[in-house]
């Protein structure tokens, strides 16, 4: 079929990318399929609600870390204010964390980024058909993983903790007291087995876990 003759029902896609050539690239590859069309891309996860409810995206395809919302956190709020709109979460980083709370904020797939683009527009019309399309690989690693150890709370300490603040800082931000806060800090210290909040920063992360 030329590119010039669609079908008349297209499948319209968003795409939350934070790097321009990475979305560019995205744009094209996923406008030569016949059957779809990119009607937003948006560079912040802060952008993509709005986007898609200006738009109305078939399926959303988000990365996970932008700027602002992440593409997680975004997925949830889709669930709840554009819920007719299917999320693919297509990610660099396969790790276990991500996908189990890719899953739970409402994604109905999960892929990382090195795949074929064949691959990646079968799963948007998967998704749209109301399939769930996980990589396979990632998928048995979540479930060797397990769930987070880390309570909700212990996480908002982490992230606070992120960028070098202070107990005081991270006291004052989550509106704690500082005895709490450390509290938290040595629990999430324990159950990442490190021996410092930076060490367990950065362990949640790479488990995926923040």
């Amino acid at each position: 079929m030329p590119r010039d003759h669609r079908p008349a029902k297209s499948i319209r896609v968003l795409l939350a990318e934070d790097q321009q050539m990475m979305r560019g690239a995205l744009a094209l590859l996923l406008g030569m399929e016949d059957d779809m069309e990119v009607v937003a891309q948006v560079p912040t996860g802060d952008a993509i609600v709005g986007a898609a409810l200006t738009h109305r995206p078939d399926v959303a395809l988000l990365d996970i870390e932008l700027p602002g919302l992440s593409g997680l956190d975004a997925a949830a709020r889709l669930r709840e204010e554009a819920p007719g709109c299917r999320v693919l979460i297509l990610t660099t980083f396969g790790r276990p964390g991500y996908l189990r709370r890719a899953m739970e904020a409402g994604a109905a797939g999960f892929l990382v980024k090195d795949g074929p683009v064949e691959e990646l527009a079968a799963a948007i019309r998967r998704v749209l058909a109301g399939e769930t399309v996980v990589d396979p690989a990632l998928a048995a690693a979540a479930l060797s993983a397990g769930p987070s150890p880390l309570t909700a709370r212990e996480c908002d300490v982490l992230k606070a903790s992120a960028d070098g603040a202070t107990v005081a800082d991270v006291a004052a931000a989550l509106h704690l007291s500082e005895s709490t806060v450390r509290n938290y800090l040595s629990s999430a210290i324990g159950k990442t087995n490190t021996r410092n909040r930076a060490e367990a920063v950065r362990e949640a992360r790479h488990q995926g876990w923040l």
